[in-house]
């Protein structure tokens, strides 16, 4: 006798054996119940997480022949019962949507839908993928969709609803059939192995449930592969063999020397991966799980539901995740996944990959845009050499830095210019330029907004700068950089301020811009070749459309 797919095997029967779609099969139960059974269905969902098979459950209620009519208890045993589990049921016709796309599959299927059923109480058509189906097709289901004979029911099921028209929407009753939670996963599979007797790991049953990714056929298939190979127990080792899976303390290794900064160990640990068959595209998916349960652990705890893992992986994870903070890992998952795009067209994949892992072990030598500023304007051209960072936290951080952008490269920074100012506004508005010098000295990057605005109350260590309406978007930057700035300026002038910014009249004396001012083309040149200004407009990605003169009125 043919060998049946333990897919097809341990196939649900009735609603009660459905898993993971309580819901949906309860509602199904109660509308069968109260005689309120919709004459169109819409079951959507991703593949193997039971469309079809409901579909086949639903048809078995309606046209059981050994119950008075549409029951929730269908008895499996009967010849209508055993020809739709089978799929040959003359009243219950399976369409392949896929297969039958044009006009006339549906004017043929409207011409037999008005004659009767030949043995059961409801002639069923259950069209599985539904949104293959033309328009043309579509629009031919629509008169007999929305006023079918009474003997006739529709059961769409498709994984892609967007692709369905709205008008045949709106006729239907429409289920979303969700993923499958990996541990109603795990139960089934506990159930089938010990119904087959096949003995296996513990740790198994988490891994299928893992790789199954919410579809109980897919786990099932896996299953079954693993059985076909004959060897018992049957054993993780086994699976990731048959998967192609890389082993997790492998990945684990990779993951540690990123966050320990381990440039060489870290590419001797992708060689090694790769060695033992893994390809660049499934190292980078891989990472990026590993990543997400880091977060997930980071976020919550290693008890989770949230986490797929054996207790010995949670242990290892733990660990690993003492080397990281979530925003490093939220920005490793986004540049492994900018890399996982990049290289699927690519002829240098494995040296993307060497260089994105690399720059995210060696992110803390990344300088800040306020840092290099500060180096080209002061003409330093030596190697930039990192110090310890600041501790945020009391866990070690990987690639992060402080608020500033600054505290990597503390023995890099000028020392500020001290301004000699009196806690009071008059004294602050006199020496307002002279601040403004000993602020492109510290911190160049920020006086161009800050020069936009001129002081205009000082009380209780708050200073007010007001911007004219012209000027707005820098005032929303210097309000973006607030921390910052007040930090710069307490540094230069000795004063302990909190900045606040607003845009008003901005009296003459004190705007410093001269209208109509034209330069000189050597003028020009000198502007245009500022090392401050070239980084500027490459980080913007910016064009320089005019230059104006701007002097200090006496």
């Amino acid at each position: 006798m043919a060998y049946t797919v333990l897919a097809r095997r341990y196939r649900s029967q009735t609603f009660d054996d459905v898993v993971g779609q309580d819901a949906l099969a309860q509602t199904l139960k109660n509308a069968i119940q109260t005689g309120r059974v919709a004459h169109a269905y819409l079951f959507t969902g991703t593949r193997g997480v039971g469309k079809t098979t409901m579909a086949r459950i639903l048809a078995k209620a309606l046209n059981c022949l050994k119950a008075d009519g549409p029951t929730t208890q269908p008895c499996l045993k009967c010849d209508s019962c055993v020809s739709i589990n089978t799929g040959d049921d003359i009243d219950v016709i399976e369409i392949d949507g896929a297969s039958n796309t044009g006009v006339d599959n549906i004017r043929q299927l409207r011409q037999n839908a008005i004659y009767r059923p030949a043995r059961a109480r409801f002639k069923i058509y259950i069209i599985d993928e539904v949104h293959m189906l033309s328009t043309g097709a579509f629009n031919a289901l629509l008169k007999i969709l929305e006023e079918p004979p009474e003997h006739v029911k529709f059961i769409f099921a498709t994984t892609e609803p967007n692709k369905v028209l709205p008008t045949i929407q709106s006729r239907c009753q429409r289920f979303d059939f969700h993923s499958i939670r990996p541990t109603d996963i795990a139960r089934q599979l506990e159930f089938i192995l010990k119904q087959e007797k096949i003995t296996y790991e513990n740790d198994l049953i988490i891994h299928l449930s893992r790789l199954a990714n919410g579809s109980m056929r897919d786990a099932l298939s896996l299953m079954d592969q693993l059985i076909s190979t004959g060897s018992e127990p049957l054993t993780v080792a086994l699976l990731r063999e048959l998967v192609g899976q890389s082993g997790r303390e492998d990945l684990c290794g990779l993951l540690g020397h990123i966050g320990s900064r381990q440039a060489s160990t870290v590419l001797q640990s992708i060689d090694v991966l790769l060695r033992n068959g893994q390809n660049p595209s499934q190292i980078v998916d891989s990472l990026i799980d590993m990543m997400r349960d880091l977060i997930v652990l980071k976020s919550t705890s290693a008890d989770s539901d949230l986490l797929i893992l054996t207790d010995h992986e949670k242990q290892q994870m733990s660990k690993l995740a003492e080397a990281f903070d979530v925003a490093a890992l939220i920005y490793g998952i986004t540049a492994l996944e900018r890399l996982r795009w990049t290289i699927r067209n690519s002829e240098s994949a494995r040296a993307l990959l060497e260089a994105t892992l690399l720059r995210l072990t060696l992110s803390e030598h990344f300088i800040g845009i306020d840092q290099l500023l500060t180096r080209q304007a002061s003409g330093k051209t030596q190697p930039i050499n990192p110090v310890k960072k600041k501790s945020i936290e009391s866990s070690p951080q990987a690639f992060s830095a402080n608020k500033t952008g600054e505290a990597l490269f503390e023995d890099d920074r000028p020392a500020p210019i001290h301004v000699n100012v009196d806690p009071t506004l008059d004294s602050i508005q006199s020496e307002w330029p002279a601040i403004l010098e000993a602020v492109k000295q510290t911190s160049p990057a920020n006086v161009g907004f800050l020069s936009a605005g001129k002081p205009s109350s000082f009380a209780d260590g708050s200073l007010t700068l007001m911007f004219p309406a012209t000027a707005e978007f820098a005032r929303k930057m210097c309000q973006a950089r607030a921390e910052v700035l007040a930090e710069i300026l307490a540094r230069v002038t000795g004063i302990d301020i909190q900045l606040y910014f607003e845009t008003g009249h901005v009296p003459e004396a004190s705007v410093t811009r001269t209208k109509g001012a034209r330069t000189s083309h050597r003028q020009n040149q000198e502007v245009l070749d500022d090392p401050v200004v070239r980084t500027l407009l490459v980080g913007l990605n910016a064009s320089v459309t005019q230059i104006e003169a701007i002097g200090q009125d006496s």
